[in-house]
């Protein structure tokens, strides 16, 4: 995945402040003066890994441009429990108006990171690789997928345009077609689009062993058991990589990269991740 734009990060700041602010703050307007300055701090509250730290700078930056914001971590850094992630000083209406939408991109995106982090650990001394899904928050899937990386995990395709992947309800629209639906959705994938990598979902063996015969570049093996994935793998022998999906939980990850799947397809990575605790703690 392509860096994200600060124009992307900015725009997306902007409807986040705008659907929080409205037409004011009025609890800081009616009570904090116009000339109070203060000084917080950004501060986990449990471990984590961090992401999105560009969001809240971009956050607070937008409340006034007097503010001075210092980083002191980094996306992608591993932090304790206490550590501080930003600090922030200069007018207070400016601090106080940005502070929630600041941490929820932050808390939103680093439980991601964390999440991701947690899967990667799981799968360390085995070759496979974790990777994210299409299942993200609409609007959002750029931002959680850089998430994901922040964590240690390896993005897949972006969305419908940057992968053929042929799923099992794109082969039941082919279901008569010859040789078989696999070989004949690969054979038009190929002529349609020959520069895009093709992959194919398989429920059985018999249907691994069609789509590796057709040539796909990778197999996506969809809720098989360990057993089955390492029959999968074995009866692929190389000529495909392979993917597992379904059924994978921080429990089940590890057996499932130990049957010699090149990929781990998770999608609670993003439909699932829990934001993690962090606050924002003023100075007094």
């Amino acid at each position: 995945m392509q860096p994200l734009r600060t124009a992307e990060i900015r725009r997306a700041v902007r409807w986040a402040l705008a659907e929080d602010i409205g037409s004011g703050d009025v609890t800081t307007l009616a009570t904090v003066p116009a000339n109070t300055t203060a000084q917080a701090v950004m501060r986990a509250r449990e471990a984590l890994v961090v992401a999105g730290l560009t969001f809240a700078e971009t956050a607070f930056d937008a409340g006034s441009p007097q503010l001075k914001i210092k980083r002191l971590a980094q996306d992608g850094q591993s932090i304790p429990a206490g550590g501080e992630l930003l600090e922030i000083s200069g007018p207070a209406r400016a601090i106080l108006s940005a502070e929630r939408v600041a941490l929820n991109f932050v808390q939103r995106l680093s439980g991601i990171a964390t999440l991701a982090a947690q899967y990667v650990e799981r799968v360390q001394a085995t070759h496979a690789k974790i990777l994210d899904t299409r299942k993200t928050t609409p609007g959002w899937r750029r931002f959680e997928k850089y998430a994901v990386a922040c964590g240690g995990g390896t993005n897949h395709r972006l969305g419908l345009f940057d992968l053929v992947l042929i799923k099992d309800n794109h082969l039941a629209a082919l279901h008569a077609a010859q040789p078989n639906a696999i070989a004949a959705a690969i054979a038009r994938a190929r002529k349609q689009f020959p520069k895009l990598k093709v992959e194919v979902e398989a429920d059985t063996l018999a249907q691994v062993a069609q789509a590796a015969n057709a040539g796909a570049d990778i197999i996506l093996l969809d809720n098989m058991t360990p057993a089955q994935l390492r029959q999968a793998v074995k009866l692929v022998a190389g000529r495909a990589q392979t993917e597992a999906s379904g059924g994978v939980n921080l429990k089940t990850v590890r057996a499932i990269a130990r049957t010699g799947v090149d990929f781990i397809s998770v999608g609670a990575l993003t439909h699932s991740a829990r934001a993690v605790d962090i606050g924002l703690d003023f100075d007094t």
